[in-house]
């Protein structure tokens, strides 16, 4: 079976791809796309291609650019979009409002609460029902800004740390100090946000599994109510390259998985993914509207983000190098409309299908076969006939109508996940040019 490889080969947080996302042949006009579309709710999403510095792991769609007037252009247009968006996304209520990046508190605090404006206002956005995240950076942090997103109702507060060891953070090109890291995460504390969430990364360079364990024991004592471990992921157009870590000795990272997920069970976590830990009391007092974690309804504003239908995905056009980045964002604020989408990927059956079980089998609360029958008309193993090695090989168990993937499976879900992507659209990110 091909999970016997490296079990890092491929990253897969969504489905399909952005990686796979092309020209559309045709076309299509928002409310072709989503008039049809069934989910109850929607999740919005915003995002701010800027950052301060590009991670040396960074292959996001995100700019090095820290001018306010160019984030000021930014927001212009990006509320130019909500405006010609909304007689086409808003007849179902928002249950989710993230901003993300890039890193949004790069912002100046007056940018940052006009993009809650453009939200409620031209949006609609109820603040009281819906769960709120954003992203931020140890260096952006202050109090100005932790005021806005305090006034503003946010429920969660995601902040990426990735190592608490000076050497290991300089090694991904992240100029980075520990006491700022503990200055932002004191003054976060003072706020009482309902979620801190953090970020660590394990298989850094220079990195052991101890001074790993060592990050992971500073983040906890500040108690947050969420921790995300990610392994280190390199490819050809990150600034680290896959060789920098392949030659740096052996790879440590599943080590430091194992290590990791028995420490923050033991101190009274919950896992929910292969990165995912919380605490089971996380969330705020709101009453929140309901959101199916199949992700359809994503309603995303903003150069770089990406929106789902059940049948369409679709986004700007993705780059990684500054150049290309740099004219995909000034495309984007110069264009005049937003209102057709030209670039994405249209889901056929079976891929509908694939993102249905990846998307379920790959979290904790597994996947139902009575709901993927209720809502496809077919066989789950039928339909994937693959799923019956997972079964076979121990990496899965079926629990009366559900099934899930065990602790090993778990610790392979990237294999996992990237075993069952379709010919298709393997075909399509293997083809993928960053120019």
């Amino acid at each position: 079976m091909r999970l016997s490889a490296n079990p890092y080969s491929s990253y897969l947080y969504s489905y399909p791809h952005k990686m796979a996302y092309r020209k559309l042949e045709q076309k299509q006009s928002l409310a072709d796309i989503w008039s049809g579309e069934v989910a109850e709710t929607y999740f919005l999403y915003m995002h701010i291609p800027f950052c301060g510095a590009r991670c040396g792991f960074c292959n996001l769609f995100t700019l090095p650019d820290k001018r306010s007037d160019v984030h000021e252009q930014y927001v212009d247009a990006l509320e130019r979009q909500a405006k010609q968006w909304v007689p086409h996304v808003t007849d179902k209520p928002f249950a989710r409002f993230a901003i993300g990046g890039g890193t949004p508190t790069l912002l100046h605090p007056q940018q940052l609460d006009r993009l809650f404006r453009i939200v409620e206002e031209t949006m609609g956005l109820d603040p009281s029902k819906a769960s709120i995240s954003v992203e931020t950076s140890p260096e952006t942090v202050s109090r100005e800004r932790l005021q806005v997103l305090k006034d503003r109702q946010t429920d969660r507060i995601s902040m990426g740390i990735q190592s608490f060891v000076e050497a290991e953070a300089a090694a991904i090109y992240r100029p980075q100090k520990p006491a700022e890291v503990e200055r932002a995460l004191e003054l976060l504390g003072q706020f009482h946000f309902p979620v801190l969430n953090l970020d660590l990364i394990y298989g850094l360079p220079g990195q052991t599994v101890d001074s790993w364990l060592y990050s992971l024991q500073r983040a906890l004592a500040y108690e947050p109510e969420e921790i995300f471990i990610y392994p280190l992921y390199t490819r050809e157009h990150t600034i680290v390259k896959p060789n920098d870590v392949r030659s740096s000795g052996d790879d440590i990272r599943m080590a430091c998985y194992t290590a990791a997920r028995d420490r923050l069970v033991e101190a009274g976590y919950t896992q929910y993914s292969m990165r995912r830990f919380a605490r089971e009391a996380a969330g705020s007092d709101k009453q929140l509207l309901p959101y199916g974690c199949q992700e359809e309804g994503m309603v995303g504003l903003g150069c770089g983000a990406r929106s789902y239908t059940r049948q369409v995905h679709y986004a700007t056009r993705y780059g990684v190098g500054r150049r290309e980045t740099e004219s995909i964002i000034a495309e984007y604020v110069a264009a005049e409309r937003h209102d057709e989408i030209g670039y994405g990927f249209v889901l056929n059956g079976q891929e509908e299908r694939r993102r249905f079980l990846l998307k379920a089998l790959l979290h904790m609360e597994g996947l139902s076969l009575q709901d993927y029958e209720a809502r496809f008309g077919s066989d789950l193993f039928e339909d994937c006939d693959e799923l019956a090695l997972l079964l076979m090989n121990g990496l899965a168990a079926r629990s009366g109508d559900t099934l899930r993937l065990t602790e090993e499976g778990m610790a392979l879900s990237d294999a996992i996940g990237d075993w069952l992507i379709t010919p298709d659209v393997r075909r399509l990110m293997e083809g993928y040019v960053v120019r």
